[in-house]
């Protein structure tokens, strides 16, 4: 059965870091896209970031871009948000999906098959 799960939010103080992880089992998540997806209470699903199966190129909503970095470990089926320079508008739940299709990533969330169930990231002084 494949399946997703995050985690590593939590809460930090703006300007701090935080890694989230997505975990995948009954798949070989090197061969799907993974995106990030957020959302925050009274909006829409965003997409984050995202990387594509076959070139492992990086996409970056323009929110983010410059201080999340997204990445990949075969060994350990996983992906990773690294997450710096955090502000009080990154808090959201942030939710990992694969997509199995499309050999480059998007960040439209109704591409995407399977999602995980969402780690909290609150970012508060």
């Amino acid at each position: 059965q494949l399946q997703l799960v995050e985690s590593g939010g939590g809460l930090v103080q703006p300007g701090g870091s935080l890694r989230l992880s997505c975990a995948a089992s009954g798949f070989t998540l090197d061969y799907y896209a993974i995106g990030w997806f957020r959302q925050a209470p009274g909006k829409e699903r965003e997409g984050v970031s995202c990387v594509s199966s076959r070139s492992g190129s990086a996409l970056y909503a323009d929110s983010v871009k410059g201080r999340f970095t997204i990445s990949r470990d075969g060994a350990k089926n996983s992906v990773y948000l690294q997450m710096n320079s955090l502000k009080p508008e990154d808090t959201a739940v942030y939710f990992c999906a694969e997509e199995s299709t499309a050999s480059t990533c998007l960040l439209v969330a109704t591409i995407y098959d399977d999602w995980g169930q969402g780690t909290q990231v609150t970012v508060s002084s």
